[in-house]
This record gives structure tokens, sequence and C-alpha cells, in this order.
């Protein structure tokens, strides 16, 4: 009993295995012969565009992209412009001055003085003169001392003085006074000076004495 049930399982066995290898061989040939995803879907080229593929290349030049654009036709050329008529006279900014004779250049003759220009010169406008003449005064004392001390002052400050006496209703008044100037920004720069030296001051304007 015993050697009949191995009997029969090394038979089913055998018959297992060549089942199993006739699968195998089924779907091998099945593999081999059905189509493959992705790669038939390409459509096939003709022989006659491959011809033309093959007519394109044959003048293919691979510089062609790099090569400029070919230069526009030159326009056409303008006539010539009429020459002015030799009679035509001449302004005096063209005089040149007149050629020399080579031999001249070379016995060491003098060179000829160009022509000297007929334009009169422009007259220049007169500048007229300031009618006055201008004063910075520095101060009016009562006491001669107390002048001295300002011009003492202002001599610090590297500006001359002098010192007028006037009469002025019964009295002596004692006045510091720089310049004279002949332009009055010359005074007003003396005053703005003595501003910010802290020291107040005038601008005396008097007539201008006839010549």
């Amino acid at each position: 009993m015993k050697k009949f049930e191995r009997g029969g399982l090394v038979l089913g066995l055998i018959l297992g295995l060549l089942v199993g290898l006739a699968l195998a061989l089924g779907v091998a040939l099945w593999v081999t012969k059905a189509p493959v995803p992705f790669v038939n879907k390409v459509p096939q080229r003709t022989a006659d565009q491959d011809a033309a593929e093959a007519e394109r290349n044959k003048n293919w030049d691979p510089n062609a992209p790099l090569a400029g654009k070919p230069a526009p036709a030159r326009a056409a050329s303008a006539p010539p412009v009429a020459a002015a008529p030799a009679d035509a006279p001449s302004t005096p900014a063209a005089a040149k001055t007149p050629a020399r004779d080579p031999a001249a250049i070379l016995a060491g003759a003098p060179v000829p003085a160009a022509p000297a220009s007929t334009a009169a010169p422009a007259k220049s406008a007169k500048s007229v003169a300031d009618p006055f003449i201008y004063f910075v005064q520095a101060g009016a004392f009562q006491n001669s001392d107390d002048a001295e001390q300002r011009r003492a002052k202002l001599a610090m400050l590297g500006l001359e003085s002098k010192l007028v006496e006037r009469e002025q209703s019964g009295r002596t008044v004692f006045r510091v006074r720089i310049g004279p100037f002949d332009k009055q920004a010359d005074a007003d720069a003396t005053k703005d000076k003595l501003a910010e030296s802290g020291i107040e001051a005038v601008l005396v304007r008097i007539d201008r004495p006839a010549r």
C-alpha cells in the first residue's frame, strides 16, 4: 500500500513538471510574437522620405546660421553738386594768404603779409562812472579819546580809518570813517565785516567832485 502511494506521488510530480514546462514554453512563444508596447506605435518611414532627407543633408552647411545677413544694396549715388561760378564775390572771411613762389622760399625772401580786413572794429560802450563816492562810518563820538579807541579796534581788524571833526549843534563831533570807496559794493562788504565783529556802522554817500 505504501509503495503504491509513493509511486503515485512521484508520478504526480513528474506530470506537474511537464505541465509547467509546457505552460512556460507557450508563454515564451506568445511573448515573442506579441507587439512590444510604445515601439510599434511609431509610424514607419517610407523610402521616399528617406531619399528626400538624404538630398537635404547633401548640401547642408553647419556654418550657415553663423553667417551675417547680406549687405543691403547701395543707394544710387547723388548727382554731383554744381560748382560755384568763378566770378562769385568772396567774403572777407574767405581771404587767404597769397601763395609763395618756391624759388622765393629757397632765396629766403620775406613772406608777404596778408591783406588787412577792412571791417571796422565795433566800438565798445563807454562805462558810466558812479556819480558818488562812499564811506563807511564806524561811529561818531563827542570825545576824541573814544574815537581813537574805535580807530585802534578797526586797525586790529586790518581796516584803516580816518578821524573827521565837524561842528554839529554847537558841539564838536569826532567821526571815524573808512574809505573812500569808488563802488558801493566794496563799501557794503566793509560794513558787513564790521557787523560781524559787533561794530555798528552806516553807509555815507557823497557827491563825486567834478573833474
